[in-house]
């Protein structure tokens, strides 16, 4: 079979000669972010499948769901999950010829599976290499579209304050922001869509609320009197935006637009930024995450503290959350994000501080067993 190009496997599918299901391939499936789009697929209306027909008259029914769930340990004999629209299959961006034949069949390839570790050998052989082999695969099996998450951390360090994607070059610092940046060059030349979203908060993070809890307690203060701006998105809700785009109808062409803009129905292609619209400041977060009793042991009231006065503590008390991550987690670093939201047609939701309410019970019971594994 001659290898397509995802645009090529969008006119195709526009045109619709079959009834077959509409299938989905989501990498990372048991993570944190991926086992969140993967609930929310499995949530949705049969109807929300695009149709096979966009041009015709009447509007043929929609196609039926069929979703391919990939993971390096595949949850299968341990997921209660018995939905018929569901299988598992190993796949492992380190091991290529794991990934031969996951995407044969798909319309859609959710790819959300990444090393986010500090090993630069094992970074570059998961992220660049492995994302290119998967791509790879996904062109010759003829799927139609590609979404992929990579992270605002590919812009370094900041502060930033409401950048639009591209306005600076991006200066990554570690090891795993450096592999993700590289990982989104083979998406975007195979004509697919790249999402980076800011802070990530939701039942099963276990980073961006638990490093706040371990700063909380080397410099119990507001830090910089908790001005800072941060782009953020509940994980529920980034979920809904990757289904959407995953689902989301062919334009009148049967192909999106040009790169950032869909047709008057399609997906958008190109880079986005993908946190909630409205920032969030740093001491709206701590006050929210001090409401709902996350942190263990919190101090009864929290001082104003300098910058410069922080970074004093913060060296004062070691701990695992370097400088860097200090500053990403409490000084400016928003993105404005409107523009996927609004062409995807994905309504973004209350913001991440109302959702906190939802996951609290997980933070508090996370980061209490953190303290007893660690006493």
């Amino acid at each position: 079979m001659t290898a397509k190009t995802v645009s090529e496997a969008r006119t195709e599918a526009g045109s619709g000669r079959t009834t077959r299901p509409w299938r989905v391939v989501v990498t990372g499936a048991t993570g944190f972010i991926g086992s969140a789009v993967l609930r929310e697929l499995l949530r949705t209306d049969p109807a929300s499948s695009p149709s096979t027909h966009p041009d015709s008259a009447p509007t043929p029914p929609p196609r039926p769901l069929h979703i391919r769930a990939a993971s390096r340990k595949p949850a299968a004999a341990s997921d209660p999950t018995t939905d018929p629209r569901l299988d598992w299959a190993r796949a492992d961006l380190a091991d290529p010829a794991s990934l031969r034949g996951l995407c044969e069949g798909a319309d859609v390839l959710l790819h959300l599976a990444s090393d986010i570790g500090r090993d630069a050998e094992h970074c570059e052989l998961v992220n660049v290499l492995g994302t290119a082999a998967l791509v790879d695969e996904a062109v010759r099996a003829g799927v139609g579209r590609i979404v992929h998450l990579s992270t605002a951390a590919v812009y370094g360090a900041g502060p930033h304050s409401g950048l639009d994607v591209d306005e600076i070059p991006p200066a990554p610092v570690s090891a795993a922001s450096r592999t993700r940046l590289a990982a989104e060059q083979p998406v975007l030349a195979a004509g697919g869509t790249v999402l980076r979203p800011g802070l990530v908060l939701g039942a099963g993070d276990r980073w961006v609320v638990p490093a706040l809890a371990e700063l909380l307690g080397r410099v119990p203060a507001r830090w910089d009197g908790g001005r800072g701006l941060l782009s953020v998105v509940a994980v529920e809700d980034l979920a809904r935006l990757f289904v959407r785009l995953a689902l989301g109808p062919y334009g009148t062409s049967g192909t999106p637009g040009t790169s950032g803009a869909p047709a008057s129905s399609g997906i958008p292609r190109g880079i986005h930024h993908a946190s909630h619209p409205t920032p969030v400041s740093n001491g709206d977060l701590m006050d929210t995450l001090l409401a709902h009793d996350v942190f263990p042991d919190a101090p009864a009231a929290l001082p104003d503290l300098s910058w410069a006065d922080c970074l004093q503590r913060l060296e004062a008390t070691p701990g695992r959350v370097s400088e860097r991550q200090f500053a990403l987690l409490a000084r400016d670093h928003w993105y404005r994000s409107e523009e996927v939201w609004t062409a995807a047609a994905c309504d973004p939701g209350p913001g991440p501080l109302a959702r906190l309410a939802d996951s609290a019970d997980w933070y508090r019971a996370h980061l209490r067993a953190r303290l007893q594994t660690r006493a």
